[in-house]
């Protein structure tokens, strides 16, 4: 009996639709999908030569039933639940961040299913120099907070190349530093913000796209093109900054970094100041790069903080001046000659002197630590021990600043020290003959400086101290260092 025409064209349609091979997913590429169209999906993965990455990403809440993902190396094997563990057949499991990746050899094309993502929007990165979604091991870096205000920065990237200067023409940076060019295609960071408190932000993957879509309803996130430009605090590189308003007074947040979309930075924390803070954050002093924190200054605009370019004449012609006065003094030697350590040199000195002398020049404004204001937010005890350390404080007079060359403050504020250590590094750095000296920890030094945080405080000791370091990831600052750990 022969099929009447019409229906022998209808299931040749059919046929033909049931045996389209599945979409392949292009090599070096991000994929990211809605939902899945059927349960489950296919989609042919590309040979290659070098070993095959695989990563995959949930962009939303997990549901009840989430997401699998499964993958075979050869096309001849149909991946998925009943044929894990036959040969060539692997499944990517999804870690706690919701992340996942896979990483093997695909001489002959392969294959991605996908169960139970319906409902579930994803990605999917295909790459054959590593996995495109991943966990990355640098920080943010947290600069300060005032009241409902914080400054951070992305991890660093592109370090400068710093030549050494040579003998006869030894020639230093001059007071007021001029930045090298920016790097032309500097890395695309952006920097997710939330309460750590939020239910919401406790139970949403930590990949980017589940950050980038809980924007504006669980935090903040803040792409470079939102940022306050590239910043050169040091040799570690360049850094995108960030100065964000309208945060909540006394409350801790959770920060993560994300560069390419997809690779995640972090998490650090912090907590806002009390509505009584009175200072003001500054940043951007090409002359101190360092200085990225609240100072006693008057501030007529506290939702733009101050940059150098807002700072009083005298106290800037002040800095630049005994900066610049310091640096005459110690070409007076013949540096890149006459060497006077085989470990440093006179540009270590003088980069070592502009730290320190931008820290005592702009006190560091903080609170007493309370309960609820302890950034800490580990129940590690290791952390929690961190977390009981007193940082190095002294309530300070307006009337009788420690800067003289600083603007009349509206009112008295407790100065976080800065760390002895940066002191020391000054001493370590410089040739004897400039006579530059530290007080002595077991003697006067803790009176206008953190002793024992970082390094124990004994004579001749190096490390040993409460807490290794003069800030952590936590939020604790313990003295300043200006951003250094």
């Amino acid at each position: 009996m022969l099929l009447p025409a019409s229906l022998f064209c209808l299931l040749q349609a059919w046929f033909a639709l049931a045996d389209t091979p599945p979409t392949q997913l292009s090599l070096n590429s991000l994929h990211a999908f809605s939902a899945a169209t059927l349960n489950p999906t296919m989609y042919t993965l590309p040979v290659s030569t070098n070993p095959l990455s695989i990563s995959v990403a949930l962009c939303s809440y997990a549901t009840s039933n989430p997401p699998r993902f499964f993958v075979a190396n050869d096309s001849t094997t149909t991946p998925g639940p009943n044929t894990l563990g036959q040969p060539n057949v692997y499944e990517i499991e999804l870690n706690t961040t919701a992340l996942g990746a896979w990483t093997g050899d695909m001489l002959n094309f392969g294959v991605l299913a996908i169960y139970n993502a319906t409902q579930s929007p994803f990605e999917v990165g295909v790459s054959d120099n590593g996995p495109i979604h991943q966990f990355l091991d640098t920080l943010p870096l947290l600069g300060d907070t005032t009241t409902n205000q914080v400054l951070l920065f992305s991890p660093p990237f592109s370090p400068p190349s710093i030549s050494q200067p040579t003998y006869p023409n030894y020639t230093l940076p001059s007071a007021n530093l001029t930045f090298p060019s920016e790097p032309s295609s500097p890395s695309d960071w952006a920097l997710f913000i939330a309460p750590t408190s939020s239910p919401a932000f406790a139970s949403l993957p930590r990949t980017g796209c589940a950050m980038r879509a809980a924007a504006g309803n669980v935090g903040f996130y803040k792409t470079s093109s939102n940022s306050e430009g590239l910043w050169l605090r040091d040799s570690d590189g360049w850094r995108w900054q960030w100065f964000i308003n309208g945060l909540t007074p006394q409350t801790n947040y959770t920060v993560y970094g994300v560069t390419n979309g997809t690779q995640v930075s972090g998490p650090i924390y912090f907590v806002t100041k009390s509505a009584a803070f009175a200072c003001t954050i500054v940043y951007s002093v090409p002359f101190c790069p360092s200085v990225a924190y609240a100072a006693p200054l008057p501030n007529s605009d506290p939702a733009a903080g101050i940059t150098g370019s807002m700072l009083p004449d005298n106290m800037t012609e002040n800095l630049l001046s005994g900066m610049a006065n310091f640096t005459v003094m110690l070409t007076t030697l013949a540096c890149g000659r006459d060497l006077y350590s085989p470990l440093v040199t006179c540009a270590d000195c003088q980069a070592a002197y502009r730290t320190w002398l931008c820290l005592v020049s702009f006190p560091r404004c903080t609170e007493y630590p309370t309960s609820s204001t302890t950034s800490a937010s580990s129940n590690s005890t290791s952390t929690a021990s961190l977390a009981q350390v007193t940082p190095a404080l002294q309530v300070q007079d307006a009337a009788n600043p420690r800067n003289p060359y600083l603007p009349a403050f509206s009112e008295n504020y407790t100065a976080l020290l800065p760390c002895i250590e940066m002191c020391n590094a000054v001493d370590r750095a410089c040739p004897p003959f400039l006579g530059f000296a530290c007080p002595k920890p077991q003697y006067t030094a803790s009176w206008s400086y953190g002793v024992g945080y970082i390094d124990s405080g004994e004579k001749g000791e190096v490390g040993g101290g409460s807490t290794g370091t003069a800030a952590d990831r936590w939020g604790n600052v313990y003295c300043n260092a200006g951003g250094f750990l």
